[in-house]
């Protein structure tokens, strides 16, 4: 029987929602602001380079107890991980490590008859199967966003036992897929939390400016179960707002208020309001700023007036410990070295980050634009990856969705046009306006060339008439010889759009000195005319809107292997490994700086 392409689409479908039992729940908006138990800690841990755990059920942590019996994996006295954290960066031997840990710990918990109980991750590098008390209860796939798991009937009040088969092994149809420049660093990267709420409880809520008028605040709340005529109150005590609202039939309120001597968030003036949400039930407080953010033409506006997007990127990895990223103080050094930079934008290449990144982020008056790894590889012609992706993006926007620092939500970078990327991207597209409809829509592109006929720099690609800002990766005087002067350099690149540079450097090893003229110095002095050249060539684009120079710091990525200038390091940053600035960091300070 020959299987023709809606069969197999079906039978894709059937097989993922055979399994949804135990895929991760929808999210709960604002975790942080709940009743929750950390679960961070040392958890025992066990290497399992053959994958046999799971055949030999060692979540059950069964112990020897006759005279005959013996297991050959225990989790007992044996290998400590910490949590949050990479195992990469916590043992030699794991330093390139891919395939399977598993993680273990014991926790107790008060019962209450009335309360809802989750569990909790922040996120776990890539794949995941949880197991509750000798029970698999859950599995997720994504290793930058988060996800929860009710437990409510399934724990005890003593002696809980815990495990994670945590697995980061690439493959074709993942996101990213095979190849990715940085580090695949896995394990239990991100905070876990056991979670306590109501019977009902205030699921989500997206509160924020409408997305034209000034002195306009929307409201929505959706209840964890569908119920009708429920009470719901907004709070938000500076501005004397106390609003009483009732739910429909799917346990969904919603209200506009009008306001009056509203402080909108920017850059210059970060102001957060608390916003005090709650139920018959509940009662949830958070930090919410407001603002509005439009496309004119070829401007970007952020409340009312046109604005120059100074942008950098960084990975979420602290380059000093080799590691990832994961605590409010890792985010502290993180932006606190962008805004001396004098930055008022941030590229959360190219995944989620962790939510004190962007909370931090907000705090400190950035701008966010941030990402899923569609990082070229995509099988776009898979249909099942294709779904994986629309629900990781769904992860990112219900997470953040409440921070007015978020302004772009951005689908791809680097991929190559077809028929099946195109539909790929729009399906992400449209799962971001599912939920929220009021960012901008932007994704990145290396499909620049020059044409020497009309000694222009163009791009052909239709795709973009799909966005709100087009962004370029163009590393001229890097990855493209210079095929002109770069006063000389002109581009009519999307001239209907705002244009953002996201990408464009190239690589030195600090301390190092040598022939500006010379690529393979790889010299301070090469990176810093590369950067003084990129300069100049971006007076000559007339809807450009924004820069986002390739990278903050170098970091690490075993794609980078020249056995001296790199060793494992991508040395693109304008800031070492060890936290000394290039002489590059100088020059994009003082550009930064000049415009206002």
């Amino acid at each position: 029987m020959k299987l023709t392409k809606t069969f197999i689409t079906s039978l894709i479908l059937l097989l993922i929602f055979s399994v949804q039992e135990l895929s991760a729940q929808d999210l709960m908006t604002n975790i942080y602001g709940r009743n929750v138990q950390s679960l961070n800690g040392k958890w025992d841990a066990i290497i399992d380079l053959y994958d046999q755990g799971r055949k030999n059920k060692i979540y059950l942590n069964k112990k020897a107890e006759g005279k005959t019996d013996f297991y050959e994996y225990s989790f007992d006295h044996g290998l400590r991980l910490n949590v949050p954290s990479d195992w990469n960066s916590q043992m030699p031997e794991l330093k390139y490590y891919e395939g399977t840990v598993w993680y273990a710990r014991k926790f107790d918990t008060p019962r209450n008859a009335e309360k809802r109980l989750f569990l909790y991750f922040g996120a776990v590098s890539y794949r995941c199967r949880i197991y509750l008390n000798g029970k698999e209860i859950g599995k997720h796939e994504g290793g930058f966003t988060p996800f929860q798991i009710e437990v409510t009937d399934l724990v005890k009040e003593k002696d809980n036992f815990l495990a994670v088969e945590a697995n980061n092994t690439r493959t074709v149809d993942a996101i990213p897929a095979m190849a990715f420049d940085w580090w695949n660093y896995g394990g239990i990267t991100r905070d876990v939390f056991f979670v306590s709420t109501p019977g009902v409880y205030i699921k989500d809520y997206f509160i924020q400016l409408d997305k034209d008028k000034a002195n306009r605040i929307d409201a929505q709340v959706k209840l964890s179960e569908n119920s009708a005529n429920a009470n719901v109150q907004i709070e938000i005590p500076e501005l004397t707002i106390k609003q009483s609202f009732t739910t429909d039939n799917e346990g969904i309120a919603k209200i506009s208020i009008d306001v009056k001597k509203l402080e909108r968030w920017s850059p210059e003036s970060p102001k957060l309001y608390k916003v005090i949400v709650s139920s018959d039930n509940d009662r949830i407080e958070e930090m919410i700023g407001f603002r509005n953010l439009a496309v004119k033409g070829t401007e970007v506006y952020l409340n009312d007036k046109p604005i120059f997007l100074k942008s950098i990127s960084f990975h979420e990895e602290i380059p000093q410990r080799k590691g990832r990223a994961f605590s409010e103080s890792d985010a502290v050094m993180l932006l606190s070295e962008a805004k001396a930079l004098g930055c008022n934008m941030i590229r959360l290449a190219h995944y989620p980050q962790n939510e004190y990144i962007v909370r931090t982020a907000e705090k400190m008056g950035f701008l966010l634009w941030e990402e899923i790894p569609i990082w070229q590889g995509i099988d776009f012609e898979n249909e099942s990856t294709k779904l994986k992706a629309g629900n990781m993006i769904k992860e990112m926007v219900m997470r953040d969705k409440n921070r007015c620092a978020l302004a772009f939500w951005g689908v791809a970078n680097e991929t190559q046009p077809s028929a099946p990327r195109n539909e790929f991207l729009k399906y992400l597209i449209s799962c971001c306006k599912e939920i929220d409809n009021t960012r901008l829509i932007v994704a990145a592109f290396d499909l620049v060339r020059f044409n020497r006929e009309k000694q222009l720099f163009e791009m052909d690609d239709p795709f973009i008439d799909n966005l709100d800002v087009v962004a370029i990766n163009k590393y001229m005087g890097w990855y493209h010889a210079w095929p002109l002067a770069p006063e000389k350099a002109v581009w009519n690149v999307a001239p209907n759009h705002p244009l953002i540079i996201s990408e464009f450097g190239g690589e030195a090893l600090y301390g190092q000195s040598g022939d500006a003229e010379v690529v393979s110095s790889w010299s301070e002095e090469y990176q810093e005319k590369l950067f003084r050249d990129n300069l100049t060539m971006f007076k000559n684009i007339p809807n450009l809107r924004g820069t986002s120079p390739w990278i903050l710091f170098d970091f690490r990525s075993p794609f980078r292997f020249h056995p001296t200038n790199q060793e494992d390091w991508n040395r693109k940053g304008l800031v070492s490994d060890q936290g000394y600035r290039k002489k590059a960091w100088y020059l994009m300070k003082e550009y930064y700086d000049n415009i206002k």
